[in-house]
């Protein structure tokens, strides 16, 4: 019986009476049907909106109540005290947390949230220092990607008058972090390193960067606080929209189809509540799907959905630029970019040890993680966190359900996605190799090093 059949025949039972918890969470053998998840005001939030709006949660035997959160941090920590049961996290936090930077509490991840959906902006100061070296186009229009050599004189001359040239991410295990410090070292331009004693990251930095929670990014940008940042939508197209700045670059240019956020509970969550924890993972699976149905025909829809004040809350022509298959750099430079945010194609919601083990070799490059580990290190931390047997688990259910079809999952992956040189600087990624992965860029730690004391120490 469909669901929401039950649920009409429920309704006519109770002859109207409004009920708590959906009529046949029992059913579903739900644990814990009431639930609290987190989110951050950003356009990749969408499958926990969808799954809520679409009924989706419903459907599994779930009630549940979706809360905005002031920043990364206290999101995180409303997971691990139990005031959140779930939440819309950095894919880097997870990790950061288990092996414990920052917070030490086990954090799993049954569902990559999406793919891409972040930029790297610049104020309208810092773009006009840029244009002279950026390559134009025959329409007279900047040719991307934009790398930051175009950058790279600016901070010197910054530099040189004794300027800190500073700019914002979201927080310091963020995609972001590690999206703007790729992009910057591509260049040879040093973001710095973090350390045991030292959590600025700015340590032999030519960049300060710095934390500044997403819907604040424009307003510091416009007071000048900051030159530029790197952050999730719609708050690189607001910068746009209120013609402060422009986005250079974007994460696709940075690395072609990148994995961006996850959603995550804790540990003990899911081993308390398993079907709880599939019922879950089956509601993002299909708001994931519903997403990218017929080439995004549904994405209108979302964009209204996730301008309402209780989700995003940006204007919707805003969420539009980016959300249904286009991306404005400037004004009225406009271009066609369908992947700009992905949300079940490429695989986007399998949770992919290779993954996990990208954002912990930037961990490791930029001095988060202080030691070198062995390659196995890498692949045993994944596999604590990433857990695509849950995944799978909701995936054969919504295929049952008659929800999904056999072919939309990738059933025979060991969980490392092929290797790739997708990247702005075209190195080679293969999950497998980490250390040889870190110790390819000229610029960050190698596997035998270390800082100390303010330097770089070989051990």
């Amino acid at each position: 019986m469909k669901l929401t059949l039950a649920r009409t025949t429920m309704a006519t039972i109770v002859a109207g009476t409004l009920m708590a918890v959906p009529a046949f969470a029992d059913m579903l053998n739900v644990e814990k049907p009431e639930l609290k998840l987190g989110f951050i005001k950003l356009t990749d939030m969408a499958p926990l909106a969808i799954a809520k709006e679409k009924h989706f949660f419903e459907d599994e035997g779930l009630s549940v109540t979706l809360e905005a959160q002031a920043n990364w941090k206290v999101l995180l920590d409303r997971v691990i005290s139990g005031e959140l049961d779930g939440a819309h996290m950095l894919a880097g936090q997870p990790l950061a947390a288990t092996i414990g930077y920052g917070t030490k509490a086990h954090i799993v991840t049954p569902f990559s949230m999406d793919l891409n959906g972040n930029a790297i902006t610049v104020s309208n100061t810092i773009w006009k220092q840029m244009l002279p070296n950026i390559k134009m186009g025959a329409d007279g229009k900047p040719e991307h990607p934009i790398s930051a050599e175009a950058l790279k004189p600016v901070v010197a001359k910054y530099r040189a008058e004794g300027k800190p040239f500073n700019m914002g991410m979201v927080f310091p295990v963020s995609s972001h972090n590690y999206q703007l410090r790729y992009w910057l070292a591509a260049a040879g331009i040093d973001p710095g390193f973090y350390s045991p004693s030292d959590s600025s990251g700015t340590i032999d930095a030519q960049v300060l960067l710095s934390v500044t929670p997403p819907p604040q990014m424009p307003a510091t940008l416009e007071a000048g606080t900051i030159y530029g940042y790197c952050v999730g939508e719609p708050w690189n197209e607001a910068a746009v929209a209120k013609g402060i700045g422009v986005p250079v670059v974007t994460s696709y240019e940075i690395w072609k189809n990148n994995p961006e956020k996850v959603f995550g509970v804790t540990a003990a969550f899911a081993k308390k509540y398993p079907n709880t924890t599939i019922a879950l993972t089956k509601a993002l699976i299909r708001a994931a799907i519903w997403l990218d149905a017929d080439n995004g025909k549904n994405r209108a829809e979302a964009v209204k959905i996730l301008s309402e004040p209780q989700y995003v809350g940006a204007d919707a022509k805003v969420i539009a630029n980016s959300m249904t298959g286009t991306f404005e750099y400037e004004k009225g430079d406009k271009r066609a970019m369908p992947d700009f945010n992905v949300f079940f194609r490429h695989d986007a919601t399998y949770p992919f040890y290779s993954d996990a083990i990208w954002y912990l070799t930037q961990m490791r490059r930029w001095g988060q993680i202080a030691e070198g580990h062995p390659d196995s290190w890498y692949v045993d931390t994944a596999k604590s966190v990433y857990k695509p047997e849950i995944y799978l688990e909701a995936a054969k259910s919504l295929i049952e359900d008659g929800e999904a079809k056999e072919s939309d999952f990738p059933w025979k992956s060991d969980g490392f996605r092929p290797a790739t040189a997708d990247f702005i600087d075209h190195k080679s990624y293969d999950g497998h190799m980490p250390n040889a992965y870190i110790d390819s860029f000229k610029i960050g730690l190698k596997d035998k090093q270390t800082v100390a004391n303010g330097q770089i120490a070989n051990n």
